[in-house]
Order: C-alpha cells, then structure tokens, then sequence
C-alpha cells in the first residue's frame, strides 16, 4: 500500500500541478485578447491590464519586460494597421522625447529589481518585497484612484507642453511599464482626429517600447530565471494581443467601458498592494 499511495499522490500533484499551469495560460491569454480589443477605443492600455496578470506569475521586474515585450509585439502589429493615419509631426515632436525617457527608466527598475525594500513577516512566513515591486505597486494604486476620479479622464495638457509630456510619459513607461494615461493627458489636447489620435498614439507606445525593451534586457531580464512555462507565456499572451487587436480594429466602434473600469481599478487596488506587501512579484 505504501508505494501504491505514494504513487496516488505523486500522480494528484502532477495534476494540481498542471491543472495550475492551464490556468496561468487561459488567464494572461484572456487578459490579453481582451486588453488588446479594448484599447482600440477605451481608456486603458494592453500593458495596464496586462502586468498585474504577469506579477502573479513572474518577479515585478520580469513582468514589466514581459508585458513590454507583447506590448511592443501587438503596437507592431497595430501600428501596420493604423499607421496611414497617424499625425507625423506630433509622432515626432512627442515620441523623440520619450525615447531617451524610456531608456532612463528602464534602467533605473533594473537597478531597483536587485534590491530588497523591506522585510516582514505574517503566520510564520518571512516576505522581502523587491524595491521594484514597491515602486510598481505604488503606481498601480495611483493609477487605480485617478481611474476613479472624473476629472482626471477629461484633464489635457497645452500643446507646448509635447516635448516635455514625451520624456516624462516615456520614463514613467520605462520605469513601471505604465504610459497610456499620461500620452492620452498630453495627445488629447493636439487636436487630432479620432483616427489620428488612435494611430499617434500607437506609433508613440512603439517608440517608447523599442527603447524600453533592449534595456530591459540588458539590465536584468537576460540575467533573471525566465523558464519554457514564462516564455510559452510571453508568446500566448502576444498572440492574444493580436487577435485583440484585429477585433478591435474591424468589429469594435465604441467601447462603454464604465463597469470594466471599476473592475479595473479594483484589480489595480488588490495587485498593487499585493506588490507592496511582497506578497507577489518578489
């Protein structure tokens, strides 16, 4: 009996095991389609929805490269879509800066990614949060309490301000991989049309993401433990992103996306202080 049930339980963590990992791809792939779709028209982004799912599996730092990498793969892809579109001078004038902002970013959250912010421990178990997941915890929570606030959503900045709105959305996109509402402050206010607006902002991200990507992995990502399972999760989450898009770009015309929203910021609320905590992404 005892080789028999050491067998039963080897073969039922096996299972467990695996049943886990089928999750982990159902989720980052639904999280992606959907991400991918909707910001076509709403007024989130594919990386600020995605990165919450990759900190549940990956170290903070890792998630950030991850969620770049299918976002610099699906703005690719979008960008051959919408690209005729696109307002050029404004591509210029707001993405040039923000490439040297980006880089800047990207390397300072590879020197935090090496650093631990505190220790604590809870019900016997010592946490060490990563200086990184702090700093990205911190600006998931902010971003989750300006969600909620109107006049956030309808806050513009003057068109003088481009260039300097480019290196600051760059940075903060290198930094914590978050860059949408920051381009959408200073992009709502260069009196694009819809479809200029859609295609500037995109060719922006694609700027932003080929500086902050590199430096990635440079920094930490090419040094840090990326097994077959976070790769295979990469790819699952681009292809996702893909489908997203080409939904997004022929089916969807309006988004009404005040629900999703709560959930969101909701979600932004519980991953954000789970990072702080250490609770994941260390």
């Amino acid at each position: 009996m005892g080789p028999f049930l050491d067998f039963r339980v080897q073969v039922g963590y096996q299972r467990i095991r695996y049943g886990a990992r089928l999750l982990d791809f159902i989720l980052i792939g639904l999280v992606a389609f959907l991400a991918s779709a909707l910001t076509f028209f709403s007024g989130f982004g594919l990386g600020t929805l995605l990165l919450p799912a990759f900190a549940l599996f990956l170290p903070a730092p890792a998630a950030v490269a991850a969620t770049a990498v299918v976002h610099l793969l699906n703005g690719l892809f979008k960008g051959a879509l919408v690209y005729r579109t696109a307002h050029w001078p404004t591509v210029l004038k707001f993405g040039l800066p923000a490439i040297p902002g980006a880089i800047i970013g990207a390397f300072i959250l590879g020197v935090l990614g090496e650093q631990s912010a505190f220790r604590w421990s809870a019900f016997g178990f010592q946490l060490v949060p990563s200086a990184a997941g702090v700093l990205i915890g911190a600006v998931l929570i902010i971003f989750a309490i300006l969600e909620m606030i109107p006049w956030f959503q309808r806050l513009k900045a003057p068109p003088g301000m481009m260039p300097v709105g480019g290196a600051a959305t760059g940075f903060f996109g290198g930094l914590t991989g978050q860059q949408g509402a920051l381009r959408s402050i200073f992009l709502l206010r260069a009196g694009l049309e819809a479809p200029q607006y859609i295609a500037t902002g995109v060719l922006v991200a694609i700027l932003i993401d080929l500086a902050r990507v590199p430096t990635y992995f440079g920094t930490f990502a090419a040094t840090s433990d990326l097994g077959e399972r976070d790769i295979a999760l990469i790819a699952l989450g681009t292809i996702a992103a893909f489908a997203g898009a080409w939904l997004g770009s022929r089916y969807l015309k309006k988004a009404t996306v005040e629900v999703v929203r709560v959930i969101v910021a909701t979600l932004l609320l519980v991953i954000g202080s789970a990072l702080i905590l250490g609770l994941i992404g260390s």
